[in-house]
């Protein structure tokens, strides 16, 4: 009997990993934004409010979570009254309604791969509204990378959307946009 009890703690004591939490260096890192129309694209960045991955002893990636301040959103490649005006709208209820929602999210579910190199799955949070993403992602030292494709729709918004409008000809918004994210930790 004592073996068997010896055994079995043995085995419940070596399914367990040990989970490493390193927080993101928010000040360093970098959401990059980038939308694209019929006649061109707009980019900008989003900060992030704070962030996390995990990874196991074997120093590869299990998870994380991360909030972007979306009332940082922040057109780049215009200047002046044409920024403003474009920052006003992406924040107004036509895309991403800062105002009601504050912040946007992203919760790792599944990870793939090894050595730096991972299929990642999470849950992104956009204006109360989740839905899976999948991507790369590549962990080297202290910095991770990953490009997203993400389909605006899906999450309500469907301003200038040929997917929902006819006929909008030159004036159509892409339903994707990216985010390029460099995570410093």
């Amino acid at each position: 009997m004592n073996s068997t009890l010896i055994l079995a703690m043995a085995f419940a004591a070596s399914s367990f990993t040990t989970s490493i939490e390193k927080k993101v260096d928010v000040d360093n890192s970098k959401i990059i934004w980038k939308g694209h129309k019929v006649t061109g694209e707009h980019d900008g960045f989003i900060i992030l409010q704070k962030g996390a991955l995990q990874f196991d002893d074997k120093n590869q990636l299990t998870g994380g979570t991360f909030t972007m301040d979306m009332t940082t959103l922040t057109v780049t490649d215009l200047e002046g009254e044409m920024k403003g005006k474009l920052e006003a709208h992406l924040k107004s209820d036509d895309f991403f309604s800062t105002d009601k929602h504050t912040a946007a999210t992203f919760v790792i579910t599944n990870v793939s791969g090894k050595d730096g190199k991972y299929k990642v799955t999470g849950d992104l949070t956009i204006k109360g509204i989740t839905n899976p993403n999948t991507f790369d992602m590549v962990v080297s030292g202290n910095t991770a990378k990953a490009d997203l494709k993400v389909d605006r729709t899906k999450y309500d918004i469907k301003f200038r959307s040929a997917s929902f409008f006819d006929n909008l000809k030159d004036k159509a918004i892409y339903d994707n946009f990216d985010l390029n994210v460099n995570l410093k930790f």
